[in-house]
């Protein structure tokens, strides 16, 4: 942790909505005139599209079915960990930034090679000089394991976790409509990854300050014929607090501004779901002032 130069995550599994959530961010930061250094998980992978498609074929003929981006054999935690490290320590470090779509290509081949392609890694840069803070949003921003704990160098940490049906709701239609993957694909993907999901997402979210459950009040009984992913007005949020001394909400404060909100533990805050971008960027905001406060003294 560091008060000169904070880091803060928002961690979830893949098609859970931190890229949503970086957007209510992206407001506060414009609010507080914060200049944000922006990392996104999906740089730390070891491999590119086209070598992950070959591991997962290798670890099949070896015996392993569920090879996945989930787990530590194909990511760089150990990167991620000094990153964090360094950033904290004097505001330095270096990132790179995974191509997903024709979108981000076409951006990244006029800063750096028109040989690049989709699904391939940008070269490494610095992280601009003079940022604020590190913002992380991805899947890994709370990992512990063997050899790596990132945990110890993160000031903030917000998990997104969805219910485990809308999240797969979430994941198919995203993946299928914006990557172009068929549903089996996606499903075969969903599958490959469950014993990654279990031993590596889920424990994350025991470590995390504040987790943002989404609940859907429609049925998502079967996530795999859903023929659309429940509107947030369809749902509620489930905002978890691991240690509400730390930060010290003013729960009742909370309740009085957010209307329809009411408190379902004495840790934890349900809204409904149109509140969401609105109560993350009230009970966040305050946060985020506090962590600058700190980096001035």
């Amino acid at each position: 942790m560091s008060k000169s130069h904070p880091v803060i995550v928002v961690t979830g599994s893949s098609g859970s909505g931190t890229t949503t959530v970086k957007s209510s961010f992206e407001h506060l930061f414009l609010r507080y005139k914060i200049n944000a250094a922006y990392i996104s998980g999906d740089s730390f992978h070891r491999h590119t599209h086209e070598e992950f498609a070959r591991a997962v074929q290798e670890a099949e003929k070896n015996g392993d079915p569920y090879f996945s981006h989930f787990g530590p054999a194909s990511n760089n935690f150990h990167e991620l960990e000094n990153l964090f490290r360094s950033y904290g320590r004097d505001g330095t470090g270096h990132y790179r930034h995974y191509i997903h779509s024709k979108k981000e290509l076409k951006l990244y081949r006029s800063r750096f090679s028109q040989k690049m392609k989709t699904g391939q890694f940008t070269p490494y840069e610095p992280i601009p000089d003079n940022t604020d803070l590190l913002f992380y949003e991805g899947l890994h921003g709370m990992v512990k394991g063997e050899g790596y704990d990132v945990t110890r160098h993160v000031d903030l940490a917000l998990g997104v976790v969805p219910v485990v049906n809308l999240e797969w709701i979430q994941k198919i239609h995203r993946d299928r409509m914006e990557r172009g993957y068929s549903k089996e694909e996606v499903i075969d993907t969903i599958l490959r990854r469950m014993p990654d999901y279990v031993n590596h997402i889920t424990p994350q979210f025991s470590l995390t300050d504040i987790n943002f459950q989404r609940v859907a009040t429609v049925d998502t009984s079967n996530p795999f014929v859903a023929r659309d992913i429940p509107t947030l007005d369809e749902s509620f949020v489930v905002i978890r607090f691991k240690n509400p001394n730390k930060w010290k909400p003013d729960f009742t404060n909370l309740q009085s501004m957010i209307h329809d909100s009411f408190m379902s533990r004495r840790n934890t805050l349900v809204v409904p779901g149109g509140k969401m971008g609105m109560a993350m960027e009230i009970i966040v905001g305050p946060i985020i002032e506090e962590l600058l406060s700190r980096r001035r003294k």
